[in-house]
């Protein structure tokens, strides 16, 4: 059995819930670049360093951090954001009492912690994907691009794959992208995007980060959010022009079954800093508005 090239061990807080902090990370429980198995997490990534596997796992009260690979030490050093570790929930228990049902599902989900990978590229690889189409057609493209980039991860779990080198995908011609049922709008802003990686990579911050990426033809504010809320672990991101979060925000702290970007923007206000974070609680709790007529495809027809 491979043995890890760097190990670390973790203090996480009293009631810290591994699989729900890091399951953001994975796009379905098929994900070729990250994995839940045997209640442990593994995550495949480029790092400066070369490709490496992180594996975190319960051990104890602890949590190890094990790495994989020429970029072990890299993903090892970081592997308490990967785990949501560095998430910094100052201030928001004073705001989440100011509401009922937010102030029971901050207790409810006390465990839970949002991730911050310090990496771009490959959560913007997914967010293009979303763009407009329903999640199920999302993974499709994603998953097929992912292997036909295949490249194997580094060690034991397999099989793992690392995320495709953006100098690749920059290089790649549109309509290669099309069999994985991507059109040419999305599979031209990928490439875009690919392009700049680098300097996406350099953002100081979420605020850097989200101009930069909003500056790009085909990436607008949800987008950004979905990137900077994990590559940042940014608490506030709200991700306008969703299809459901509006509704479901304006259900759950409003009572009103259908909201619109600035109705949920007015209902999240008080929670400022925080929004995002009120947006994640709500989905880890599974609140959605009544549904009316057809039932909305999930994760679908979110904007750009």
């Amino acid at each position: 059995m491979t043995s890890p090239a760097a190990r670390r061990t973790l203090r996480p807080p009293a009631g810290y819930r591994l699989a729900a902090s890091v399951r953001a990370l994975t796009f379905s429980p098929y994900d070729p670049c990250a994995r839940i198995a045997a209640g442990s997490f593994w995550w495949a990534t480029r790092t400066p360093d070369g490709p490496a596997t992180l594996a975190l796992r319960p051990e104890a009260g602890e949590l190890v951090a094990e790495g994989y690979g020429p970029g072990a030490d890299w993903v090892v050093d970081r592997a308490d954001g990967v785990a949501g570790l560095r998430d910094d929930l100052t201030g928001f228990a004073a705001l989440a009492a100011t509401h009922p049902l937010v102030a029971r599902l901050a207790q409810a989900h006390h465990g839970l912690r949002m991730p911050a990978t310090g990496q771009v590229f490959p959560r913007l690889l997914r967010a293009v994907f979303e763009q407009k189409v329903t999640g199920k057609e999302a993974y499709r493209a994603y998953a097929a691009t992912v292997r036909h980039f295949r490249e194997a991860a580094p060690g034991p779990l397999q099989p793992l794959l690392l995320p495709p080198e953006p100098a690749a995908v920059a290089a790649t011609p549109y309509w290669v992208f099309h069999p994985f049922g991507v059109e040419q709008r999305r599979a031209d802003t990928l490439r875009r995007a690919a392009a700049v990686a680098d300097r996406l990579e350099r953002c100081a911050d979420a605020a850097e980060a989200t101009r930069r990426l909003t500056a790009i033809a085909g990436i607008g504010p949800w987008t950004a959010a979905e990137v900077v809320r994990i590559a940042y672990g940014d608490p506030d991101a709200v991700s306008v022009g969703d299809y459901h979060v509006p509704n479901t925000v304006a259900w759950a702290l409003a009572g009103e079954p259908r909201g619109d970007d600035a109705r949920m923007l007015a209902l999240l206000a008080p929670f400022a800093g925080h929004r995002g974070r009120v947006c994640v609680l709500l989905e880890a709790a599974g609140i959605q508005a009544p549904k009316y007529g057809p039932r909305a495809p999930i994760r679908s027809f979110a904007r750009y």
